[in-house]
């Protein structure tokens, strides 16, 4: 497992300003994937290196603002899309809709932009739709990078659970277990008032219908640990030291040893995209992986 400190990752090739870096400047583009309408942006030149985000969350919101697309611009060529049901993407509200067709989505933009193989990254919920989009169309990959979530493996009883909560919960536009899972270890639980205030700034203008099918849908994109494993392509992992889901990537780096892991110190799942050393240590595993290798 390798650590970033703070420190190294300042000093890496002048990240931080990037980091920084807010603009969302890139044109809105759209196509059609199996009757959804997708939209995503483009900037850049040179190997492409597509990105699709959290949930509840954009293109914009996961990647352009904390700096990570513009950062890419500058070497790649950056492509990110809002997951269905996200952003300015359609909004099917049907859980049938989601599962797997959230993955497929990013092979049919792949022909529909005429790439034949790229780098994926994900986060969290993008993390987990490239887990197993990955597992079933590893030719189409350069490499993988799993940042905040290490997929939806061994799944249980308990995660059923979590999962009718949570969608039942996003019937009302409500995040409450969602806020108390992913929340930092280190600091108090919110308040009822805070968690009330957060709900209600995230789900803004946002469809709740559509986001609890997404959930509801989590089941469909289960991998194995067997399938994680059998991954060839160069696969790096990122998360906060502060994150919950810190747990699962340690399991999944045991099962999948040629597993790359980073750990951002002090981090949480919300913070880590943030932060100077995931945009430097996305960048380095990038650079160690061009396509002519």
């Amino acid at each position: 497992m390798t650590h970033l400190t703070r420190r190294s990752a300042l000093l890496a090739a002048g990240l931080l300003p990037l980091a920084c870096f807010a603009a969302n400047a890139a044109e809105d583009r759209f196509f059609d994937s199996a009757g959804v309408r997708i939209r995503y942006i483009e900037e850049g030149q040179g190997e492409p290196v597509i990105l699709i985000h959290g949930y509840t969350n954009s293109a914009d919101d996961g990647f352009v603002r904390p700096g990570i697309f513009p950062a890419l611009a500058r070497r790649y060529r950056a492509i990110a899309l809002d997951a269905r049901g996200h952003g300015q993407s359609g909004k099917p509200h049907d859980r049938a809709a989601y599962g797997p067709e959230m993955g497929l989505d990013i092979i049919r933009l792949m022909d529909h932009l005429n790439i034949r193989r790229a780098h994926i990254v994900g986060y969290s919920m993008g993390a987990h739709i490239v887990a197993q989009l990955v597992t079933t169309h590893e030719n189409r990959f350069l490499t993988m990078t799993l940042g905040g979530a290490s997929g939806r493996r061994n799944w249980t009883a308990e995660d059923q659970r979590r999962v009718d909560i949570e969608s039942a919960e996003m019937d009302e536009g409500m995040l409450r277990s969602q806020i108390m899972r992913l929340r930092p270890r280190d600091q108090p639980a919110p308040s009822d008032e805070e968690i009330r205030r957060l709900s209600a700034q995230r789900m803004e203008g946002k469809d709740p219908r559509a986001l609890a099918a997404v959930r509801r849908s989590n089941p469909d994109q289960v991998v194995t640990e067997a399938q994680m494993r059998a991954v060839t392509v160069p696969s790096l992992g990122i998360v906060g030291t502060a994150d919950p889901y810190l747990a699962e990537f340690q399991q999944l780096k045991a099962a999948m040893p040629q597993l790359q892991l980073v750990t951002i110190e002090g981090a949480s799942h919300g913070s880590a995209p943030g932060r100077p050393e995931f945009i430097a240590a996305l960048m380095a595993f990038l650079a160690a992986h061009p396509a002519t290798t």
